[in-house]
């Protein structure tokens, strides 16, 4: 999944969703400086997410995108609820769809930086979304 594609499935994902009260693209919301994202409010606090996506090996921009389906990943222990990084992992990997082969918290890797949060999605075709909360 690309990241303009991305976008239109968070924001279907979000807006469903009781525990937020908007959801829109970064775009809309005057974030112009980054071309894709979404902008969260929960529990009247905005999240800024910016999505950066990596093209499966040898696919390439000017190609049609070509969706793959697999078993579709489950939240397997992710907290739904509680701080933004962790509620947006639970989002996405709770969604039941075929494309998503994984969600991966970078706040529980190895190492990792008490500064740097967010998630990547990796896809059955091989791309990934890498998703910063900024």
């Amino acid at each position: 999944m690309r990241p303009a594609r991305f976008v239109d499935f968070a924001v279907e994902l979000v807006k469903n969703r009781t525990d937020a009260s908007r959801v829109q693209p970064l775009a809309e919301a005057g974030v112009a400086e980054l071309p894709f994202g979404v902008v969260v409010e929960r529990g009247g606090r905005e999240e800024r997410w910016q999505f950066i996506g990596q093209l499966a090996d040898g696919e390439k921009h000017e190609h049609p995108e070509k969706p793959v389906e697999g078993a579709s990943t489950d939240a397997g222990g992710l907290p739904e609820g509680g701080e933004g990084e962790a509620w947006f992992a639970a989002v996405v990997a709770s969604a039941g769809c075929g494309e998503v082969a994984g969600v991966e918290r970078w706040s529980t890797r190895a190492g990792a930086r008490a500064d740097h949060r967010g998630v990547t999605v990796r896809f059955h075709n091989g791309a990934r979304i890498f998703a910063r909360l900024f």
